[in-house]
């Protein structure tokens, strides 16, 4: 079989990369260690060790892109064990049949003290997961295999769950309860539209012009988490609940004897200071616009409240 496109992982990313590329009619393997993954009739489920590489290279057979959308846990210790070494051989297996690798990537490496962050912002993060990303980054750049990297900052939208703008807020903003965000409720702040991340990767794989680049995914105006409260209020039709914001230095406090704590207040400093990304030059080499937010709190509600019935079912 050729002209197949792989995706490896099925969390949200590549649960939602793999889905637009079936809706296009194009032929999907997505690689799980379970076989796990979305349900449509061009999508064939593998349950493949993206680390085994002589299984990799079997299944990258007739491949002309991968989208290597794993993860790990919300760990500098996991990220580097895992990471690094998978994305590895991905990129050595992708090589030797002559595909394209796309990575969907994060703001974390970049010198966030230049506002706003474009695609030539310095990526100068050396420690922690920033600096982890900094290094698979430079990794990628590296390789003979050509590569696209598409930066997102935070996600939201349907199937987003463990994420600021998803399950912390949007059951918080449709039950009308006091919604607790982090560092400041009044800071702007960039949120990704994650089918617009997922529409991105899929066209810069096929445009040989944007291979070997770093882009930014399509993303709307930053706003504050408090607007972005707002927005999702909006799309609901329900009253915007009372927003309050939980200091920086709580979370420090805590994250000194709980782990989850101390990861998460690592990355406060995106929620204490403006945290602006600008896609404007990626948007014009992709052909792609964001969508906007009244439609993407729109259809990121939808889904909330379909799962909701669905889990009351």
């Amino acid at each position: 079989m050729s002209n197949i496109e792989i995706v490896t992982g099925a969390g949200l990313v590549g649960t939602t990369v793999a889905q637009q590329l079936a809706e296009q009619g194009r032929r999907v393997r997505v690689l799980t260690r379970s076989g796990s993954g979305p349900e449509h009739p061009l999508i064939e489920r593998r349950p493949v060790d993206v680390s085994d590489a002589s299984a990799l290279r079997a299944a990258f057979e007739g491949t002309t892109a991968v989208y290597h959308c794993i993860h790990a846990a919300y760990t500098a210790e996991a990220w580097e064990r895992t990471l690094p070494a998978a994305e590895q051989t991905v990129l050595a297996a992708a090589g030797e049949v002559g595909a394209v690798v796309v990575f969907p990537e994060s703001l974390y490496s970049y010198d966030t003290e230049q506002q706003p962050m474009t695609e030539t912002t310095p990526r100068t993060a050396t420690t922690g997961k920033r600096g982890i990303r900094a290094r698979l980054l430079d990794a990628r750049s590296a390789s003979s295999t050509p590569t696209v990297s598409v930066v997102a900052s935070d996600f939201f939208g349907p199937q987003v769950l463990t994420a600021h703008a998803g399950e912390r807020m949007v059951p918080v903003v449709l039950a009308g309860k006091t919604m607790r965000v982090l560092g400041s409720a009044d800071t702007p702040h960039s949120f990704t539209f994650v089918p617009d991340l997922a529409a991105a990767m899929i066209i810069a794989a096929h445009d040989r012009e944007l291979w070997d680049s770093v882009l930014h995914a399509p993303t709307v105006p930053a706003v504050t988490q408090r607007q972005m409260v707002q927005a999702y209020a909006d799309a609901a039709g329900v009253p915007a609940p009372k927003v309050s914001a939980l200091p920086g230095w709580v979370l420090r406090a805590i994250g000194r004897v709980h782990e989850g704590s101390r990861e998460l207040a690592e990355m406060m400093y995106q929620f204490e200071k403006p945290f602006v990304m600008d896609s404007s030059a990626s948007e014009k080499r992709l052909g792609l616009k964001p969508t906007p937010l009244p439609q993407a709190a729109e259809q990121t509600v939808q889904w909330w409240r379909e799962r909701s019935l669905v889990a009351a079912g």
